[in-house]
């Protein structure tokens, strides 16, 4: 059995039991999962090809004697001759005196090091008694933290695998191996610890990505059916004719994208489960509407509606326009923390009562003093930026209502079916008909005089302007610091021109919201900010954004902030400051310059920093795969999302013998998930 203790595996005492512990390394399937980071490639190579100061492997036989020097204390230094090709090149290795003796005049040989290219010399890391075999040059290199050596290491797992390789039982259908000719898992995992070439080692790779993705696929499936199956919620009944007269009402059209996604959250809701969706779209995409049209559906059923929002502002922005699309079909109100005393208090109990259909609020919808009379659908905007016990905390204000998530942060595809493999996803792809692309420039700092010019023209016609300066080194104190800055040189320079402010992370959420109220007035027409206006208020009447060290952000917060404009019906402008020196930074620049399409934009930028700077070092809810990598392989990712719907929604883990192991994993997930460990 794989579950058995490292005790059992011959050779391993009491010590090894120790230094394997500090790996987290207990049993023999730890221990045989426990696979290398990476592969050093030690296949020999022509003298004409080998690079100065690069790692090279070489095959000649030795052409004389080794000549071995001491100095310093204990300290030696080997010197062999070596032919190689008609060439005579010299083998050097440090305090390895021993060497002498194995390497006796015309004995073959094969070494690897560092070349000297200039010196005809190699700086020998290992050396091997006769030609090279391919399994050979194949060396795993495992992240063992210095615990082990290397030799040691793989010493340990050679002895499991001749111990226990027979015990690696098959976990996926033969019809599996068959369709992606895949190898057995027990030979796979032989294959990932000792290759035998690199073609076996990229088709037992191949398997065990596919192994870990599906399985990890098929937990996600599990737990949504189990959720969704013991989740019994609201079943909507609603009038479609009134659903089609509130569309046709609302000033614009909608696009085919929004259609297809109130399509999707209409089949939840008139479903009896529980909704438990996330609406992604771009900014400007028009995610309010679709969440609009979703709270109408609630309201026709006889349920009220509540939207929450990060922010007191956005949440009057959000009433405003709510107020607007319902004018006599709904009431619409809003709670925040600004409203007290008798408002708040009767505003409370006509939520209690009924008579208010859709809520509109901050934090303040989840304190307990808030009653709703029947609380069908909660809507969370911006969802990234509430915690999971205050989402909570709302959903629990009804009997299981329908709940949908919104966010303007585009998600890469790899990354939401992994992410929110748990939950269903809509997303709205599409932007509306007429809405004019923002026209983004990449400049340098000598161009300012300019650039000021540009915004005083743009503000002559009536206009407003974003100036966003970054969080530089992580420190409160040196952000604030450089938006103070840039706001008195700015406040200089177009004195008596135009009004500029100040918004940054220290100030209060009172004082947030007044700078961003007199904005929003334009009362002041250049707001100098730090990122905290990245997901915000919405300024029709802004049409410039201009950022600073453009390269110190992502590209998936460049188009936040580039979002922030472009919201009415005037040409906008993102102008990006920056100077990068790597090459990274100057793709970022070119990439914004080229496509204002987010998710196009959010696909890049996981190729560039990679799933974990994506979301930020302490996202959590990413997978930690052992082999498996979210953006190299993607294709099978969708391959193993497909099957592993197709195994839980055909319920081929019940009726199908070959899928035994499947089930066995799924259970056992479930038990933990049951239990509160998972």
């Amino acid at each position: 059995m794989l579950e058995t203790k490292v005790t059992e595996i011959s050779g391993v005492g009491p010590a090894l039991v120790e230094k394997l512990a500090e790996l987290n390394i207990y049993t023999v399937e730890d221990l045989l999962f426990t696979f290398p980071s990476r592969y050093d490639n030690h296949e020999v190579s022509p003298l004409s090809t080998l690079v100065h100061e690069q790692k090279a492997t070489i095959v000649g036989t030795v052409a004389n004697q080794a000549v071995v020097t001491f100095y310093g204390r204990k300290k030696s230094k080997l010197t062999v001759p070596i032919r190689v090709e008609n060439v005579i090149v010299k083998g050097i290795m440090f305090n390895r005196a021993f060497a002498k003796k194995h390497l006796q005049e015309g004995e073959t040989v094969t070494l690897t090091g560092k070349w000297d290219q200039y010196r005809q010399q190699l700086t020998v890391e290992h050396y091997h008694l006769g030609e090279k075999t391919e399994e050979d040059s194949i060396q795993p290199i495992y992240l063992i933290r210095q615990v082990f050596k290397s030799s040691q290491f793989k010493k340990i797992i050679k002895q499991a695998l001749a111990q226990y390789s027979d015990q690696i039982n098959e976990i996926l259908p033969m019809a599996y191996l068959k369709t992606y000719k895949l190898f057995s898992r027990a030979f796979a995992v032989h294959q990932m610890h000792f290759p035998t070439d690199f073609e076996h080692l990229k088709q037992a790779k191949r398997r065990i990505v596919y192994e870990e993705i599906l399985l990890f696929q098929l937990k996600m499936q599990a737990l949504r059916k189990y959720h969704r199956e013991r989740t019994i919620g609201t079943a909507h009944h609603f009038d479609k004719d009134k659903i089609a007269y509130f569309i046709r009402r609302l000033p614009f059209k909608l696009t085919e994208a929004q259609h297809k996604v109130l399509t999707e959250i209409h089949d939840d809701m008139v479903s009896p489960y529980r909704m438990h969706r996330l609406l992604q779209g771009d900014v400007g995409s028009g995610k309010t509407a679709v969440a609009a049209i979703a709270l109408y559906s609630a309201v026709l059923s006889g349920k009220q509606g509540a939207i929450m929002v990060p922010t007191e502002i956005l949440a009057e922005q959000h009433h405003h326009s709510l107020a607007a699309m319902f004018n006599q079909l709904a009431r619409v109100e809003l709670l925040t923390g600004s409203i007290k005393g008798k408002k708040r208090k009767d505003r409370l109990a006509a939520l209690h009562n009924g008579d208010i259909n859709i809520i509109v609020g901050t934090h303040a919808l989840i304190q307990d003093e808030v009653n709703f009379k029947q609380l069908g659908l909660v809507v969370v905007d911006e969802q990234h930026r509430f915690g999971v016990n205050q989402r909570k905390v709302l959903r629990e204000k009804g009997v299981a209502p329908d709940v949908l998530f919104m966010t303007a942060t585009p998600i890469p595809r790899t990354l939401a079916i992994t992410s929110y493999g748990d939950m269903d996803v809509s997303t709205i792809d599409q932007m509306p008909i007429g809405r004019k692309p923002i026209e983004t420039f990449w400049v340098k700092d000598s161009m300012m005089p300019r650039l000021i010019s540009f915004i005083e023209k743009e503000v002559a016609k009536g206009h407003q302007g974003y100036v966003i300066t970054p969080l530089i080194e992580e420190s409160d104190k040196l952000d604030i610091q450089n938006a103070v800055d840039l706001y008195q040189q700015l406040d200089m320079t177009f004195a008596g021109k135009l009004k500029v402010d100040l918004l940054h992370g220290r100030l209060s959420n009172d004082e947030k919201d007044q700078v961003m109220k007199s904005f929003a007035r334009n009362e002041t027409q250049l707001l100098v900010a730090t990122t905290v206006v990245e997901v915000g208020v919405n300024v029709p009447n802004a049409t410039v954004m201009m950022i600073y060290d453009a390269e110190r952000f992502g590209l998936s917060q460049l188009h936040q902030l580039r979002g922030r404009v472009g919201r009415g019906d005037a040409q906008s402008y993102c102008i990006l400051i920056a100077d990068p020196k790597g090459e990274i930074g100057k793709e970022r620049m070119r990439i914004m310059t080229e496509t204002t399409n987010g998710f196009e934009l959010a696909e890049h930028d996981l190729k560039l920093r990679g799933p974990g700077d994506f979301f930020g070092s302490k996202q959590s809810g990413l997978p930690s795969f052992k082999v498996a990598d979210l953006v190299q392989d993607y294709r099978a990712l969708e391959t193993a999302r497909k099957d592993a719907q197709l195994i839980i929604n055909d319920d081929k883990l019940e009726q199908d013998p070959s899928y035994a192991g499947l089930k066995k994993f799924i259970d056992q997930v479930l038990d933990r998930h049951i239990q509160g460990f998972d």
